[in-house]
């Protein structure tokens, strides 16, 4: 018994040890920790956002931007909302949940990971107010601390007030007042149910919950929200199945103190960052902005809402604009050569000269038409690209296959829905469409060979040490060969000689560029204007935010364009865009291609006038070769006899000369050699003969013989036919004087 005793009293002292132990290295890790009280109700957190020389744009003060909350001023769904989805037993609880705790310990040990907090609503107003984002155990010991004296020290009410005025609900809404203004336009005292469910949705992840971004996902969110408050019984059933039946109701309000559209970009590039910027009391944020062009960007004017995006030829944006808080649109004709023409010409199915016959189409009730209204024939790809044909893009998809340009797609981060891959994807035809920024991001690969990259607005962030907790990286991936950027560059750089671009105007460098128009029967909702040199990408766009009809074209987003360029390049020009790396030049046979629309390699002897010189992907040329002038080769020409006189008639061949000759019995007679001429006549006796004709060709050194051709064989009696039609003489009176 005594053996017994003595071994419970080893392990008690061990566990006292143990326990022991663990408050001595509790107490060493926090020693360091304290409560500062004015971080719980000064809001002062301040970001300042700087251009690309380090010029303070703004300073996004929270102090100055916002306004507190008072816990009793704010409707009682709106508090029970936060309480039922943050921290069900708030009013309970001493500021840890030990139950949730070790579940989330649990589920961190399995996993191997500390993506499990469980963190009470007092837990997340030290973690906002003191802590950064860091997930590590000190942290998270600093955490427990502080949050019993924050317990110790206030009221829940209190703690719930100051927790509400803090909180993070992305695009730089810190507190409930701030996010009440900017998602709903209104205060947080007027907040409805459902307004109140939203907000508080956010708080999981602002940027992936966001109305504005995701308003599916928002709405989902919601209801989730919705209905924690009826599983803790704030909400009968009725008031739940209405409220999650309703709309989104968020409309993104114009910041009042001059904020522009880049700077909300670059709080939502912010929120993407992940960096717990949230936490962090002061930074630094430097971006790609150019304060000169900005401020040009924003002066414009015009009678269509409007956005505008430049970026550097490393996605840094230099300016930004929109009217439309970045909408997605249909891209109309901006996609042909980025899911149409750029991968036919990767794929080799065809170069900027192949011919495409623009015709009547239909292809299982589809039946595109051009702008104008009219089919033109065989024309190039060259052409139906700049003039923005429609009819050759659906018909070059077709071959291409839908399966195929998703493959593109992807690689350019464009995900298409199933109810998307179908031909009308050739013309635009989107489900959800492109943002302008999303736009000129895939075009800015043909600017970089072929490589696509993300376009960012933020360049470094620092803090208040000076230290930088992030730099943009310089990232792409290979979507089409250099080769490939080239042929499209040279053909987009010829859209505004001739094609759709030509309201851009004449410059003394290298400009590419490409036009869309999207519409309906009633009339054009959007227009584009892509506009690149070898340093610079501009996009444009004009239209109606309501989608209102109007007589918008591409043609008039290229006026903006062509006075944007002249501005930012008014005391320099830029280098020549690429338009040959990865191209090589073929000779090809000029008759095939303007008589059959075939493009065949020329022959090796063809007379410089037969040649026709095109661009190609390097050794994605033709293999057929023509032998037209090694080995000529003729349509059997025509014969006839009468009169004994034989005719041989020749087609016409430009380059060949003839050889004829004729045959009676075993006499071979030549009758002609020399160059082509329309007829050849030989008169002739009684007998049976026959002619052959060999065409040739001379190059000045050397005589290619053709294929010699044997005529029909003609016969001759030698006796001439009567004549016919013979004058009246003895029905004439003759008269001499």
């Amino acid at each position: 018994m005594r053996k017994i005793y003595k071994v419970l009293l080893i392990l008690l002292a061990l566990v006292a040890i143990g326990i022991a132990t663990v408050f001595a290295i509790y107490a060493f890790i926090t020693k360091d920790a304290k409560l500062d009280e004015a971080k719980l109700t000064d809001y002062g957190r301040c970001i300042t956002v700087c251009d690309s020389d380090g010029h303070e744009m703004t300073s996004a003060s929270l102090s100055a931007r916002r306004k507190s909350v008072k816990l009793a001023d704010l409707n009682s769904y709106t508090v029970n909302a936060f309480i039922a989805s943050e921290d069900r037993t708030f009013y309970k609880h001493n500021g840890l949940n030990y139950k949730r705790m070790i579940k989330a310990l649990a589920t961190n040990f399995t996993s191997h990971s500390f993506k499990q907090g469980a963190s009470t609503i007092s837990q997340q107003l030290i973690k906002n107010t003191h802590l950064t984002g860091d997930k590590t155990i000190k942290r998270k010991l600093n955490e427990i601390k502080l949050t019993r004296i924050l317990e110790r020290k206030y009221s829940k009410n209190d703690i719930l007030e100051m927790y509400l005025n803090t909180i993070y609900f992305g695009h730089n809404c810190y507190g409930l007042e701030s996010a009440a203004e900017f998602y709903f336009g209104t205060t947080a005292d007027s907040l409805t149910l459902e307004q109140s469910a939203t907000i508080v949705g956010l708080l999981t992840s602002p940027n992936n919950y966001s109305p504005f971004k995701n308003p599916e996902k928002c709405l989902e969110k919601r209801n989730i929200v919705l209905m924690c408050m009826k599983d803790c019984g704030y909400i009968d059933t009725e008031t739940y199945e209405k409220a999650a039946a309703s709309d989104l109701t968020a409309i993104k309000q114009v910041d009042g103190d001059g904020f522009s559209s880049y700077l909300a970009k670059v709080f939502d590039e912010l929120d993407e960052l992940s960096l717990g910027i949230s936490s962090l009391n002061e930074i630094k944020v430097i971006t790609y902005a150019d304060a000169r062009l900005q401020k040009y960007v924003d002066s414009i004017e015009g009678e269509h809402d409007k956005s505008v995006i430049i970026t550097n030829k490393d996605g840094g944006v230099r300016a930004y604009r929109s009217d439309i808080n970045g909408a997605r649109r249909q891209p109309g004709s901006t996609i042909k050569p980025l899911l149409v023409y750029a991968p036919a010409i990767e794929e080799k199915l065809l170069c900027p000269d192949t011919k495409i016959l623009d015709e009547r189409i239909n292809y299982n009730g589809y039946t595109p038409e051009n702008h104008d209204k009219k089919f033109h024939g065989y024309i190039s790809v060259t052409e139906s690209l700049i003039k923005s044909y429609n009819v050759p893009a659906v018909k070059t998809l077709n071959a291409l296959t839908i399966k195929k340009a998703g493959e593109y797609a992807n690689k350019m981060h464009i995900t298409l829905d199933n109810d998307e891959k179908n031909l009308s994807l050739a013309l635009g035809g989107m489900k959800y469409g492109l943002s302008l920024e999303e736009l000129c991001e895939k075009y800015r690969t043909f600017m970089n060979s072929g490589a696509y990259s993300n376009t960012k607005f933020i360049r470094e962030i620092k803090l208040k040490n000076g230290k930088s907790i992030y730099n943009a990286r310089k990232t792409s991936t290979s979507v089409f060969s250099e080769g490939t950027a080239s042929l499209i560059n040279d053909m987009l750089c010829r859209t505004i000689e001739c094609g759709t671009a030509k309201k851009l105007g004449n410059f003394k460098f290298d400009v590419a560029s490409k036009t869309g128009t999207c519409g309906n029967e009633k009339g054009n909702t959007d227009g584009y204007c892509i506009a690149y040199t070898s340093e610079d990408i501009i996009g444009v766009w004009l239209g109606d935010r309501n989608n209102t009809p109007s007589d918008i074209t591409g043609g008039d987003c290229c006026v903006y364009a062509g006075e944007i360029l002249r501005n930012m390049y008014r005391d320099s020009a830029p280098h020549a865009i690429e338009k040959n790396s990865g191209t090589e030049q073929i000779c090809i046979d000029k008759e095939e291609y303007s008589e059959n629309n075939r493009i065949i390699i020329a022959d090796d002897c063809a007379p410089r006038l037969a040649v026709k010189t095109i661009k190609v992907l390097k050794d994605g040329y033709p293999k057929e070769k023509s032998s037209k002038f090694s080995v000529p080769t003729i349509k059997t020409p025509r014969i006839e006899l009468k009169n004994n006189t034989v005719c041989i008639v020749l087609y016409h061949t430009e380059y060949y000369s003839y050889l004829v000759e004729r045959k009676k019995q075993d006499s071979i007679v030549t009758i002609y050699d020399g160059k082509w001429t329309d007829k050849i006549c030989d008169e002739i006796t009684e007998g049976t003969y026959t002619y052959f004709v060999t065409p040739y060709y001379f190059d000045g050194q050397t005589k290619h013989i053709g294929k010699t051709v044997a005529l029909p064989s003609v016969t001759s009696s030698g006796a001439h036919s009567p004549q016919e039609n013979l004058p009246k003489i003895t029905q004439k009176d003759w008269i001499f004087e």
